[in-house]
């Protein structure tokens, strides 16, 4: 055995086991909730993570079951989830934000962020809590009810429905066209009885897929459901393009959604596919009869023996 593997030691494992008996990078999340008051309250949390990624997408909160963010959910079923960027003051002021016993007047006194409404376009329903203006992106939530959240002790476990997300426009635009990625902060839990432990990311760095393979439908789904909000994709229909080289990906998809909206369909499926692909006339030429060509064209590029 080598060294490097005698040199591992067991560690207990503790209740709150990833700060107690671990190293464990977290997300730092203001999540926003309606007091009786009306009053926005602002809870930071850091065990709060996505929790069912396609389909009916949703973040799963960890919360204390006496705390106002959780009574707050229990009784309104709405929350925001405010991503704040990596800044010292914030962060500092996140620890006084999350010390428990306060009301929500006495707390929301000695924040440093700026509300502002909330974003959603629900008429008739509401009212919602506010956003934090200084967040990178915002999650609107509603709770699933449906879901169990009671556990034992304290601990509770809350299943948010993703409504709404919004971002400043300067990182929407690098989410959808690429650039510069936002500063978050990393968060590694409350330790050694005195402090909570952040530090910040370093700058992202790409690393190239493997050349020659083209994306799978992971990937094409992805890329899909970013082209254009009014026209969302069914799996399948995702499942349709893989293998589509990733260069031409935005192309092929982008002609898609052009052609839908233009019929005035709000969703593809694999038949709307299949439909522009028996669409060879010049003047409306179907993106997958594009995909078609290009698809036998890299078949030969990586046949074995083709230089």
């Amino acid at each position: 055995m080598s060294a490097a593997h005698d040199d591992f030691e067991d560690v207990k494992i503790l209740d709150n086991f990833y700060q107690t008996s671990s190293f464990f990078p977290m997300p730092v999340v203001l999540v926003g909730t309606l007091a009786e008051s009306g009053q926005t309250n602002l809870g930071p949390y850091s065990l709060c993570f996505p929790h069912v990624v396609s389909g009916q997408h949703a973040m799963m909160l960890i919360a204390r079951g006496t705390s106002n963010t959780a009574a707050n959910l229990r009784r309104t079923g709405v929350a925001s989830l405010n991503f704040i960027p990596d800044d010292r003051a914030f962060l500092e002021n996140c620890v006084i934000l999350g010390f428990p016993g306060e009301t929500t007047e006495e707390k929301m006194k000695n924040s440093v962020f700026t509300v502002l409404p909330s974003r959603r376009e629900a008429p008739g329903a509401g009212p919602f809590p506010n956003i934090v203006a200084e967040a990178v992106q915002v999650f609107e939530c509603t709770w699933d009810r449906s879901h169990p959240h009671e556990t034992h002790g304290l601990e509770h476990h809350y299943l948010l429905r993703i409504e709404r997300i919004v971002m400043h426009a300067k990182w929407r635009k690098a989410l959808l066209e690429g650039g510069e990625f936002p500063r978050l902060p990393i968060d590694y839990g409350y330790r050694d009885s005195m402090h909570f432990w952040f530090t910040k990311g370093r700058k992202p760095w790409p690393v190239d897929l493997p050349r020659g393979h083209g994306v799978d439908a992971g990937t094409v789904m992805y890329q899909a459901n970013r082209i254009d909000p009014e026209v969302t994709w069914q799996p399948e229909a995702c499942a349709e393009l893989a293998g589509v080289p990733r260069v031409f990906l935005k192309t092929v998809l982008t002609g898609c959604v052009d052609r839908a909206k233009a019929a005035g369909v709000k969703v593809i499926t694999p038949e709307f596919l299949h439909q522009l692909r028996d669409k060879r006339a010049a003047d409306r030429a179907a993106p997958l009869s594009l995909l078609a060509k290009l698809k036998q064209v890299f078949a030969k590029h990586d046949a074995p023996g083709t230089p």
